[in-house]
């Protein structure tokens, strides 16, 4: 497959891309667990999730747990979703490791197991030089010719961010269709320099200001809410997809004060460094998806760690309620109609 058949292209990154969990089985929180991956629940996540109208999924990000499962439990779990719902949606699998070719080895039985292309961070044992970076996402692209690539770029799992130069260099890789961006002040820069030949994602609660300023580039967002229900989701790509820029503000606002609480002491860093557990919370707040319990070794938080997951969790089932008028399921998988909820900016206020 040459590098001008690439898979898909940045055009047709839109709308909200979902960062999956991995549903764990009861005893996975032990050592000698062999599959962790309770596959059933996976299933029924995804069918969930796909219906809610979301159609491009990623997967083994740290919310996913790609750092703590095994390369058979990723195998098994890329294969119930691209059994489960692969017809309906794209899939890209998390491959990323400690060194270019596992990398590559993994990218290409993911691929092989049906996966649409691939979610990739860079190795982390040490920083990378932005050469290495740069030269990292060739030597995958000239091993994976045509494979899409959306890159995973946290500066805290990472060690750096990936610089605005460096995206520049980047976007002339034809393989790489987005990037999952951490945001701040960086990301009208780094969405500038790329020039429309990737999509630079923000987060869900920060999309309408991205898109309001760039319409045409900003045409998609990541999201990990997307487990703990699409609706709010759904109802911001509408708002979005139409221009309805003071809607998407105000879904934005809402989606904002849900997740704040997942930040000890409202602090990103605070958040990153317990990700696993409170993402785990999140899911027992908002009551949608068995997620069963994380894996070792990222086992334990504060106290109040958890209860900031489950608040965020309980918030974002409040958001169900509210925007529970924007999709109305028709099937099980892939197919919705959407209608617009009222809401007026003394709901956006409110908590």
């Amino acid at each position: 497959m040459s590098k001008q058949s690439t898979l898909l292209t940045a055009d047709e990154i839109t709308g909200v891309l979902g960062m999956l969990p991995t549903p764990a089985t009861p005893d996975a929180d032990h050592w000698s667990c062999t599959q962790s991956v309770d596959l059933n629940e996976t299933a029924r996540m995804a069918e969930m999730i796909v219906a809610g109208g979301v159609s491009i999924l990623l997967t083994g990000g740290s919310f996913g747990e790609g750092a703590t499962l095994t390369w058979e439990e990723h195998q098994a779990f890329t294969d119930c979703l691209v059994q489960t719902v692969g017809p309906h949606c794209r899939i890209f699998a998390g491959a990323t490791t400690l060194n270019t070719r596992d990398t590559i080895a993994r990218g290409r039985a993911l691929v092989a197991l049906g996966a649409t292309g691939l979610f990739l961070g860079r190795p982390m044992w040490m920083s990378l030089d932005p050469r290495d970076i740069v030269r990292f996402y060739q030597d995958v692209a000239e091993a994976l010719p045509g494979v899409a690539l959306i890159i995973y770029d946290n500066q805290f799992a990472f060690k750096t961010k990936i610089t605005t130069q460096t995206y520049a260099e980047l976007s002339h890789i034809p393989e790489i269709v987005a990037t999952k961006h951490i945001g701040g002040p960086a990301i009208a820069d780094d969405l500038r320099a790329v020039g429309g030949r990737m999509r630079v994602l923000p987060v869900d609660s920060q999309w309408a200001a991205l898109a309001r300023a760039f319409p045409e580039e900003a045409t998609a967002c990541w999201s990990g809410n997307v487990a703990d229900g699409p609706e709010p989701l759904a109802a911001l790509a509408q708002a979005v997809a139409g221009g309805d820029y003071n809607r998407a503000d105000l879904i934005c606002e809402r989606m904002a004060w849900a997740q704040s609480a997942m930040f000890p002491d409202g602090k990103l860093e605070n958040f990153v460094d317990y990700n696993v557990p409170i993402a785990r919370a999140r899911l027992e707040g908002s009551g949608l998806v068995k997620s069963g319990p994380p894996r070792p070794p990222y086992l334990h938080a504060p106290e109040a760690y958890w209860e900031g997951g489950r608040e965020t969790g309980r918030r974002w089932k409040s958001l169900r309620v509210l925007f529970g008028a924007a999709v109305v399921f028709q099937g099980s998988a892939g197919r919705a109609q959407q209608a617009q909820p009222e809401m007026d900016s003394g709901d956006a206020n409110s908590d």
